[in-house]
């Protein structure tokens, strides 16, 4: 499976928006290749991680983040569980658990309760070794500044709108794979 082949059923290769996503995820893909690299380990499945970090943004198309070129209609945290829908329509249900997985560190149904956020209510953690490993890279690379890798002090900022249980699932993860 090429998954740029599934990414331009749904992205135009000459728009603003597509660079933007497949050079975010080519950094994230290649980050979360050299953890599992670095830890055989954990007996990742480097294939899947090959694809499925490619295809975990794939939902950011269907928000409404003008500064990264995307039009839709949804808020941006939506974009996980909007991506993983696509992927199940894709017949790639485990792809679909690491997109809607990746945000922040995970978000419990008691977040999205709490928060009152556009989320169906469950709890979305990274569970499968390959989840988490594409979970921690994402933390690394935002799509504003695509070729810049945040240190793990920038990482833990970025983190901290989320709350202080990410940043202990963040360091958590940064003992583990860092």
């Amino acid at each position: 499976m090429n998954p740029l082949d599934i990414i331009e059923k749904y992205y135009d290769p000459q728009s603003e928006l597509y660079h933007i996503l497949v050079t975010h995820s080519r950094l994230v893909t290649q980050k979360a290749l050299e953890v599992a690299g670095r830890h055989p380990e954990l007996q990742a499945d480097r294939n899947f991680i090959a694809e499925a970090g490619m295809l975990h943004d794939i939902g950011i198309i269907m928000c409404n983040a003008p500064g990264i070129y995307c039009y839709g209609t949804h808020q941006y945290i939506e974009h996980g569980y909007l991506g993983a829908e696509l992927l199940r329509q894709e017949g790639l249900p485990k792809h679909a658990h690491v997109a809607e997985r990746h945000t922040g560190t995970g978000i419990s149904k008691q977040q999205i309760e709490q928060a009152g956020l556009p989320i169906p209510p469950a709890d979305y953690f990274p569970i499968s070794i390959e989840e988490q490993i594409i979970c921690y890279a994402d933390k690394f690379f935002s799509k504003t500044r695509l070729t810049e890798e945040k240190t793990v002090e920038q990482a833990r900022t970025c983190l901290k709108k989320f709350g202080d249980a990410t940043i202990i699932r963040f360091d958590e993860m940064h003992h583990r794979f860092g």
